[in-house]
């Protein structure tokens, strides 16, 4: 399932004041790609996200799904967000919150319960399924959260700055699980992050973008092997290139960014 975003810009207005969250994107996403999304913060990786998947609506723009145009979120795209906590009803055990949309989507009873073992058992949680999710760690709560995203079986999935939350070890273990699933299930996949090294290790593509309001810096193809481990790929010569150059267009963005939030001295200020 391919996505293209065309033109979107996204304008907040209220109490007096004006905010242009995102200038104009425009990028592609091939059917099947793993593409990772960076920029400083502020610059609006999350308000992207949510025009994407329908969430909210663009001021300006398009966003099409295999050449569908969004206006609500769209079946056959599935997202995960940063906050899996908040995303998990803790009075539910990990199995009925994998299979909440399953139900929404109105599934027999005996495929959704298929589809739940299924997706805990990719996941690592195929012993967990009838723990509740504060009695789980943090990474394991994420885990429920991608297990039910991949339960619904997404074309395309959508993911919010997913492992910002994790400890090191946790997080790379998840870095690896999502690469493993995606491989598996051949689904598209946008991933925010504003960690540089995790978009270079994760991605085929970085799109880097600049600071508020939002346009695309750069679009850069990640040239790493295909199959990726922790220690080997990250001590990749060519890993640390790439990184040099995100990093570089990042702080490139910053500095930008800075430069827009000093007041305006006037000559009577440039004089002083």
């Amino acid at each position: 399932m391919t996505l293209r975003v065309s033109g979107l810009s996204k304008v907040y207005d209220g109490h007096g004041r004006r905010v242009e969250a995102i200038g104009e994107l425009t990028f592609d996403v091939a059917g099947g790609d793993f593409v990772c999304v960076v920029g400083p913060s502020g610059c609006g990786k999350t308000t992207l996200l949510r025009c994407i998947a329908g969430l909210m609506p663009p001021t300006a723009g398009t966003v099409l799904v295999d050449g569908t145009p969004v206006t609500g979120p769209p079946p056959g795209l599935a997202v995960v967000f940063q906050e899996y906590g908040r995303s998990l009803f803790p009075w539910l055990r990990v199995r009925d919150n994998v299979e909440l949309p399953l139900r929404a989507a109105g599934l027999a009873r005996a495929q959704r319960r298929e589809r739940v073992a299924a997706a805990l058992h990719a996941v690592g949680l195929g012993d967990a399924d009838r723990a509740y999710p504060w009695q789980l760690s943090g990474g394991m709560q994420q885990r429920v959260a991608i297990a039910r995203a991949i339960a619904y079986r997404p074309r395309v999935l959508l993911m919010d700055e997913p492992f910002a939350a994790v400890d090191a070890q946790t997080r790379a273990d998840l870095e690896d699980l999502i690469r493993s699933v995606w491989r598996r299930l051949g689904v598209t996949l946008l991933f925010v992050t504003h960690d540089i090294d995790e978009a270079v290790y994760l991605g085929q593509r970085v799109i880097m973008l600049s600071a508020a309001p939002t346009t695309v810096a750069e679009d850069l193809d990640v040239d790493l092997p295909d199959e990726r481990d922790q220690l080997t790929t990250r001590g990749d010569p060519r890993f640390t290139e790439l990184r040099a150059r995100v990093y570089a267009q990042i702080r490139k963005a910053q500095g930008r960014s800075a430069q827009l939030r000093q007041p305006h001295t006037g000559e009577a200020g440039d004089r002083a």
